[in-house]
């Protein structure tokens, strides 16, 4: 890997000579416009950014729908981004990051990462809210 890129992922990249932007457009392309970041409230675009980056997309997003009590479907629409504008963001907030925590607890590799998981997850929650 290089640059948290696995080239397992991109077996068609050269990752030993990967240049920090073209990891920078891998993550912009694939967390970044596949999450509809530029949609989003600033503080859940940082928060869904995040999470697709450490848990997958779909599942960063899914988590989001639940937290914004709209059909968790994996896919961001005008239903998703409706609720996101019209809800109070700092408790979409909060119940973003229980949902997250939620999610981490069950993941096999907690007992291993959890400390790593859980020191990440405080401060993208504290970068989060900061932009509230």
């Amino acid at each position: 890997t290089k640059y948290g890129i696995c080239a397992r992922s991109y077996p068609e990249l050269d990752i030993r000579n990967l240049t920090q932007s073209q990891a920078e457009e891998i993550y912009k392309q694939e967390y970044w416009v596949k999450s509809k970041c530029d949609w989003l409230p600033d503080s859940l675009s940082v928060a869904v950014f995040d999470y697709s980056i450490h848990s997958s997309t779909i599942q960063a997003i899914k988590d989001l729908q639940k937290a914004l009590g709209v059909k968790a479907d994996g896919v961001i629409g005008n239903q998703t981004l409706g609720a996101c504008n019209s809800q109070p963001i700092k408790q979409v907030l909060e119940r973003y990051f229980d949902n997250r925590l939620d999610f981490m607890i069950r993941c096999k590799g907690w007992t291993k990462y959890c400390k790593g998981w859980i020191n990440r997850w405080c401060a993208v929650k504290k970068v989060c809210e900061s932009l509230i």
